[in-house]
């Protein structure tokens, strides 16, 4: 089914952190989904750990924002930057994601027009194949439940906590 130089790879694409994992490595990049931007140019100042250690510290020309609201793009091209960014950060100097296949969990309410844009960031980014699976599948396969079997199981996914708004400078200042 999968060829042996396919690596696979699973992004959590979360609305408070980003996981992703790679087959046979395991965990290899956990960063809060934060970015922040700067206001007068609209270019991306920071990304993940480093942008949110500027929550509460930015200048005013900075504004720290979450680009995924409630596990849904909510900004294409900050989330596609932001992907971007953390792929580079775990690939170093090889190209690790141009022969891999790549399986990213998303919510169970999103359409299928959000499912693809999720799946089109990622091929974009250069993965061969991206796959969208809704996340109480992906959390039943990674606990092992038996999914293809006629037997019931509960999955009670809790997620992380949620940002406090779109964009914590509007937060703070009121």
């Amino acid at each position: 089914m999968f060829q042996s130089w396919d690596q696979l790879f699973g992004i959590d694409l979360g609305t408070s952190n980003t996981i992703i994992y790679q087959q046979g490595k395991g965990i290899v990049l956990r960063e809060p989904s934060v970015v922040a931007i700067r206001m007068d140019t609209g270019e991306i100042e920071a990304f993940g750990a480093e942008a949110q250690a500027m929550i509460g510290r930015t200048p005013g020309n900075l504004d720290i924002i979450y680009p995924l609201q409630d596990g849904v793009i909510a900004n294409f091209d900050v989330t596609s930057a932001m992907l971007q960014y953390f792929i580079k950060k775990t690939q170093g100097r090889l190209p690790w994601f141009r022969s891999s296949q790549v399986y990213i969990s998303v919510p169970c309410g999103i359409t299928n027009v959000q499912k693809r844009a999720v799946e089109e960031t990622v091929v974009h980014k250069g993965a061969k194949k991206a796959v969208a699976v809704e996340e109480p599948l992906a959390a039943a396969l990674g606990a092992g439940l038996p999914v293809d079997e006629p037997v019931g199981s509960m999955v009670l996914d809790i997620g992380g906590e949620p940002p406090r708004s779109r964009s914590c400078r509007s937060a703070e200042s009121s």
